[in-house]
């Protein structure tokens, strides 16, 4: 009797064995995946980074930082006459440069104070490119124009004309070098795809006028 169960065991022993093996091939043969590198992991760009030509204006929101010395550095607007506040230097004109003029123009007053310093400008928001749609139109006001934009995007950013507008008698007023000149848009024409040349890229300054 003891060997029939000595033989019974070693039957199913053997049986578990047999059923364990395959699975532990299995596991060995599937590759670690490796963790990935630094490289390997898409670093988003810093929040405010904007094109180095772009000219600073007014109402236009900085960041200014002092990487040494951060209580140097502040986040502020630009103000109406150009100009903005730093604890260290008091008032500095920043509107009619680009970032890299006004970190080199920090620069050079802080090193007065400060041995090396290393200046940063970040354009934290875009508020000095406006352009202006008054008239017939749900929503007219002041629009930021941070992207490019035609003159219909425009109009449905101001929630599109009214129904009393002589949709067929648009303009867009610019003013380059001291000339305003009246840009002509019937908006039936582009919605229908004709006469497209109309619908213009909007620059900052333009005012767009629905009768």
């Amino acid at each position: 009797m003891k060997t029939m169960r000595t033989e019974s065991m070693r039957t199913v022993a053997a049986l578990a064995l047999a059923l364990l093996l395959p699975a532990c091939a299995s596991a060995q043969d599937v590759p670690a995946v490796p963790a990935p590198t630094t490289s390997q992991v898409a670093v988003p760009q810093a929040a405010g980074a904007t094109d180095p030509t772009y000219v600073i204006g007014t109402d236009d929101v900085l960041a200014i930082v002092f990487w040494e010395l951060p209580s140097h550095g502040a986040e502020v607007a630009v103000r109406p006459d150009g100009k903005i506040t730093l604890p260290l230097l008091n008032d500095v004109q920043a509107a009619g440069l680009t970032p890299d003029q006004l970190r080199a123009s920090i620069t050079t007053a802080s090193a007065k104070f400060i041995r090396d310093p290393n200046v940063s400008v970040i354009v934290k928001q875009i508020n000095s490119r406006k352009v202006f749609v008054t008239g017939q139109v749900a929503k007219p006001g002041p629009y930021s124009l941070t992207a490019p934009t035609t003159v219909l995007q425009m109009l449905a950013l101001a929630g599109g004309p009214t129904d009393f507008a002589k949709k067929g008698k648009i303009a867009v007023m610019r003013t380059e070098n001291g000339q305003t000149t009246s840009l002509k848009f019937n908006y039936n024409d582009v919605i229908q795809g004709k006469k497209l040349d109309q619908n213009v890229m909007l620059k900052p300054g333009d005012t767009v006028v629905v009768p």
